[in-house]
């Protein structure tokens, strides 16, 4: 399954936690949780708070970055629950695709009245 493809079930997925958990106001990690519990019922491998470490000059730094989820190895998910996204998030999500050498990110706000309206596609070199 390509990026693309992982993206669309995971936006899917997102919509159906989201509305199954009664719409924002829960922390980040619960959806989280049940997002990634859905991707695994779909039968997509996803794994949650991933440490991926940090190289700096030849020496790997002792604080790791941690991934929300990772999708099929492929798709790095970035959760949210906040009133808003500010664009510092999606600065962040394309440093983690710079440094894991991933091409698609996606920063999701469960905070979002429709959840739909806060997914957010970061892209680099897909």
């Amino acid at each position: 399954m390509n990026e693309n493809e992982l993206s669309r079930i995971i936006y899917e997925s997102s919509i159906e936690a989201h509305r199954t958990l009664g719409g924002p106001g829960l922390l980040e990690s619960v959806y989280e949780e049940a997002l990634a519990w859905k991707l695994q019922q779909a039968g997509i491998k996803v794994g949650r708070q991933i440490a991926v470490p940090i190289q700096y000059k030849n020496n790997t730094l002792a604080t790791p970055l941690k991934l929300d989820l990772l999708v099929g190895d492929k798709v790095i998910v970035e959760c949210k629950a906040a009133h808003q996204i500010h664009e510092v998030y999606k600065a962040q999500l394309l440093t983690y695709l710079r440094l894991t050498g991933l091409k698609l990110g996606l920063l999701i706000n469960f905070g979002s009245v429709r959840v739909k309206d806060g997914i957010s596609r970061v892209v680099k070199g897909l």
